[in-house]
């Protein structure tokens, strides 16, 4: 039945829409090598902690990708989450995290948390898109992955169009903690699919700096370029 339904629904690349070959999953072999893998977290580069200087204390970063308008990069991202390609994140999440599991920095990490959707927008979805990311992550260091600590007050529109003033009143006061506790001194790492503005990551760490002593690393999808 699966060699009947791919002779009529062959496969296709999420980045790029060419007919995957045998053997290739998601991604063909031509944009696993050609996609803008960062690697920031081997470099000197932080242009996470560069965007949100002053804003919020970033101790860690990693992004798989480097993001712009009209690349594959996008058409990955956009599969993920209108397309219902939620297969998608768990494969990302995979990708990063074998790389981070071989950065000894990221071995102080203590849990990893996901960006949470809003209550509405994930019953519009059927799925958060950063869950199945998070998780492989979490796998891949042998790190507890919990999505009950951080929620969403309110739905936001997205930020990638707001200017500074109003994205503050649109997504910083957007998040809460459920406890402070049990988390008290420990080294969080946050993952979300893109770092644009990175006005949804300064408004989950001010919620999360109501837990005392906590130290805040990042590890996005893509970020913006």
């Amino acid at each position: 039945m699966k060699s009947l339904l791919k002779l009529f629904f062959p496969d296709q690349c999420s980045a790029c829409d060419e007919l995957l070959s045998e053997g290739e999953a998601f991604v063909c072999t031509s944009c696993r090598h050609t996609l803008p893998v960062t690697h920031l977290h081997t470099t000197t580069l932080n242009p996470i902690q560069k965007l949100l200087y002053g804003r919020t204390t970033i101790h860690l970063e990693a992004a798989l990708f480097y993001f712009d308008k009209k690349t594959r990069v996008q058409q990955l991202i956009h599969n993920l989450k209108y397309r219902r390609q939620e297969q998608l994140s768990p494969f990302m999440g995979n990708w990063l995290g074998s790389q981070l599991a071989e950065a000894p920095a990221f071995t102080a990490i203590d849990c990893i948390i996901p960006v949470p959707l809003h209550k509405s927008r994930l019953r519009e979805r059927g799925y958060n898109q950063v869950a199945g990311f998070g998780k492989a992550i979490a796998h891949c260091l042998n790190k507890p992955y919990l999505d009950a600590i951080l929620y969403r007050t309110k739905a936001t529109r997205t930020q990638v169009f707001l200017n500074r003033v109003f994205r503050g009143t649109e997504v910083l006061d957007s998040f809460a903690v459920t406890e402070t506790a049990s988390l008290q001194g420990k080294h969080i790492l946050l993952v979300d699919d893109l770092i644009t503005t990175g006005g949804t990551i300064e408004g989950c760490a001010l919620a999360l700096q109501q837990i005392p002593d906590i130290k805040l690393s990042v590890a996005v999808m893509a970020i913006a370029q």
